[in-house]
């Protein structure tokens, strides 16, 4: 007789996506949101594996770095179902290809989310609720409230439904090598992601001077000429950024960081992330990585390096 297939009913995907409103609640520095992902998935684990070894096993994998807009997350734990649900009906899917799809999803989507909902959903109800609240109208916050969670949560499930829709179907033909297609290109987007965030999340100054030179009357704002009071300034700010161009002072001062600069922009900090990814694949502890960051910056600083 054969063995009966293990479904995820529509009661357990709700029991998912209800948690998942979670996610942050144990944000950390090392994994980030990888409590609340796990958090998550619990139900859904449960019922795929019945061994505590199983179990077990199925919570250190999600138990790795996870990091997206929160409501973003939603479509990729759907995906992530499918394969888990998959998983345990015996397909041959292993560790590495569901975070590989997870590491590949979570870096675009994360993009996506704050302009959509932070910089447009949120600002649209905010202004509607407050005009509102202005006039006197208790309506207002609580007419924000519920229509922000309304539609926070209907995208939330919709998406989870999709992404659980959609892996499915990525399951069907492992034996094509579909699955391993889609993994294979979501690491190399994942990382290219990363790599391309690098300039914007990491930046290092170096402060001590390379050079004073004192420049040519005409080149800079001659700030005992100018005119007392608003007009002075006025002036100023047409000499720096809209006339002419001149700078604030009359000595021109090069840091070593601007002449990095003009070498390869950003070189320190790409530099400093390999460093630590080579740290990490030395077994050195996040967290250690961290603390010892913050102690050479501050060091630094003192000394007037950085």
């Amino acid at each position: 007789m054969a063995e009966k297939r293990i479904t995820l009913t529509k009661s357990d995907r709700l029991h998912v996506a209800w948690r998942s409103t979670f996610l942050q609640g144990s944000w950390n520095y090392e994994r980030m949101q990888n409590g609340g992902w796990c958090y998550a998935l619990i139900p859904a684990l449960k019922k795929f594996y019945k061994t505590e070894e199983e179990r077990k096993a199925a919570l250190e994998r999600h138990l790795e770095f996870f990091n997206t807009h929160p409501y973003l997350a939603s479509p990729v734990i759907g995906v992530t179902l499918a394969l888990e649900e998959e998983r345990a009906n015996g397909a041959e899917i292993d560790n590495a290809a569901i975070q590989g799809v997870k590491i590949g999803m979570m870096g675009p989507l994360a993009g996506v989310g704050d302009p959509v909902f932070w910089f447009t959903v949120r600002p649209i109800l905010g202004a509607l609720g407050a005009s509102l609240a202005l006039s006197g109208n208790i309506m207002g916050p609580i007419l924000f409230f519920v229509l922000w969670n309304i539609i926070r949560w209907a995208f939330m499930w919709y998406t989870q439904e999709l992404g659980y829709r959609a892996g499915s179907e990525i399951t069907k033909d492992l034996s094509g090598g579909i699955l391993q297609d889609i993994t294979k290109g979501a690491s190399i987007l994942g990382m290219f992601i990363l790599g391309a965030l690098v300039e914007r999340w990491v930046s290092i100054k170096f402060t001590p001077v390379v050079s004073t030179v004192k420049q040519q009357k005409g080149a800079y704002i001659e700030w005992d000429k100018l005119p007392k009071g608003s007009a002075g300034i006025k002036e100023a700010l047409t000499q720096y950024n809209l006339g002419k161009g001149l700078s604030l002072d009359k000595y021109k001062v090069t840091t070593l960081q601007n002449n990095l600069d003009q070498l390869i922009p950003g070189l320190a900090a790409v530099l400093l992330t390999f460093f630590c990814m080579w740290l990490l694949k030395k077994n050195v502890s996040p967290i250690v990585i961290i603390i010892g960051l913050f102690i050479v910056g501050i060091v630094f600083h003192v000394l007037g390096i950085l």
